[in-house]
């Protein structure tokens, strides 16, 4: 059994920015990739972006230039740095062990004046 916990969320002003981490535990050795989504109020949840044990990220449009993954393999955590925030990043955000049933509980993020 995994966990992923989810933290860092919050309120934040426009263009502002904040440090999502996604902590791993349980039956896992290492992560070898993890996906952040993100699920705004009324709409369907989207892939926001994915990061390898490597370093390797991959974003989705709306948002590269903006956030920034990285991993820190000796704590079995992600992080998700998201700059430049604009209103429409609301949204709860996961962690998602890719191809599995594996997801975090979710943090919110509310980007508003």
């Amino acid at each position: 059994q995994v966990q992923l916990v989810e933290s860092g969320g919050g309120l934040v002003q426009p263009g502002g920015s904040l440090r999502l981490s996604c902590a791993a535990s349980g039956t896992i050795s290492s992560i070898n990739n993890m996906a952040w989504y993100r699920q705004a109020p009324g709409k369907q949840r989207e892939w926001v972006a994915t990061i390898t044990s490597g370093g390797t990220t991959n974003y989705a449009t709306s948002v590269k230039g903006r956030f920034t993954g990285s991993v820190d393999n000796a704590k079995n955590t992600v992080y998700l740095q998201m700059n430049s925030l604009k209103p429409e990043d609301t949204a709860v955000y996961y962690c998602r062990i890719p191809a599995t049933l594996y997801w975090g509980q979710g943090t919110q993020v509310t980007v508003s004046s």
